[in-house]
């Protein structure tokens, strides 16, 4: 199989990723819940994660590194901490439903910033007119359907001279796009741990600035047990329960071999690969990719549409042919508004540092075989 569907998952992983979860699992317990060697260990590891990722990211004090179960958790603990029924929320025109849903669920006032793909002066102007009287602001890093780099940076610095705090998405950034949280001066990030940081489903990041965010669980958190709430300090406020130490050993392992690599260099194969791709289907008058005519403005995802082709057809036509990647509306119906391609969606494909230049024409050959 040829799997060209990294920003739903990383299927191909380092092969420490899978020997540090293993070893876990074997040697290590509940940390702060003991000081016998396992749950020691345990501690220590948890510890060096938080460090590992305090550094990837530029955040002050490993304490503000919260982990949580996805990204989508994260966000939740970031909205709920920020927003409540009737603030108004602006948002980009390019949110996953992990921004939407949970805003429409509290019953907030959601105000969209939208502005046209691959066009980041247009989505700072959109913000700049849309924040006055905000009481928070969602934008993600990178879409997730189209790989677009939203300019997150000017967004926040309008954020702060308007004294709106600032969540940020960063899905589909983290492990390729730089993110300075302290420069930023955002109040959330949030992350998933199976993306582009290389670890293992069912663990995410939360970066967190906010000094007493609002708890989403309530449980143990092996301190402070003789109180009835939650402790006043991080990480714990934000991490009841027993922690996934096997799935943090693994998102370990996959930061650390981004580090040796550096994020900045899997970006650039994933762009490289991408535009290899581009390069062969674009020969065909059939296809139409959204594709940025500024190389610093996408990531290494892109979406297509082949002319009268269903989406869901075409990839499954590849599917059965070995090629993965993803068709529809992505969970991200917002963007596909915003884009124009509501009614139809796109197909996806969306490439990793283990990704080869053959992979990437093979697929692509068997698409223009595809369109005709």
């Amino acid at each position: 199989m040829i799997y060209l569907d990294c920003a739903a998952t990383s299927l191909q992983k380092p092969a420490a990723v899978r020997y540090a979860m293993t070893d876990a699992v074997r040697t290590m317990s509940s940390p702060g819940r003991g000081g016998y060697d396992s749950a020691m260990a345990a501690a220590g590891l948890v510890l060096d994660c938080r460090t590992a990722l305090a550094d990837m990211f530029c955040v002050s004090a490993p304490e503000r590194v919260i982990f949580t179960g996805s990204a989508t958790h994260g966000l939740n603990i970031a909205i709920n901490s920020l927003v409540g029924p009737g603030d108004r929320v602006v948002i980009s025109g390019y949110e996953h439903n992990a921004v939407w849903r949970p805003l429409y669920g509290i019953g907030a006032d959601i105000r969209v910033a939208a502005s046209p793909l691959f066009r980041p002066e247009k989505a700072v102007e959109a913000f700049r007119r849309m924040l006055p009287g905000a009481r928070a602001a969602v934008c993600c890093q990178v879409s997730n359907v189209f790989g677009y780099i939203l300019p997150v940076e000017e967004i926040g610095a309008l954020c702060r001279r308007a004294g709106v705090p600032l969540i940020v998405d960063a899905a589909q950034s983290a492990g390729s796009v730089g993110l300075d949280f302290d420069g930023l001066g955002c109040a959330f990030a949030a992350m998933p741990g199976h993306k582009g940081l290389l670890g293992p489903q069912g663990t995410g990041v939360l970066l967190c600035r906010e000094e007493r965010p609002r708890p989403l669980m309530y449980g143990g958190t092996g301190s402070v047990s003789e109180s009835v709430e939650m402790p006043d300090f991080l990480p714990d406020r934000l991490e009841p329960g027993t922690h996934n130490v096997p799935g943090i050993a693994g998102l370990l392992a996959g930061v650390e071999w981004l580090g040796r690599r550096t994020p900045a260099a899997a970006l650039a194969h994933e762009r490289e690969l991408m535009a290899a791709f581009c390069d062969i289907v674009s020969r065909s008058p059939k296809i139409k990719l959204f594709r940025a005519s500024d190389p610093d403005c996408q990531a290494g995802v892109v979406s297509l549409q082949v002319d009268g082709m269903d989406c869901e057809d075409v990839a499954d036509r590849l599917a059965a042919q070995g090629i993965a990647v993803r068709a529809g509306l992505h969970c991200a119906p917002l963007a596909h508004q915003t884009a124009g391609t509501l009614r139809a969606g796109t197909v996806r494909f969306s490439f990793s540092p283990f990704n080869t230049f053959q992979e990437v024409r093979s697929a692509a050959e068997k698409l223009l075989d595809l369109a005709g």
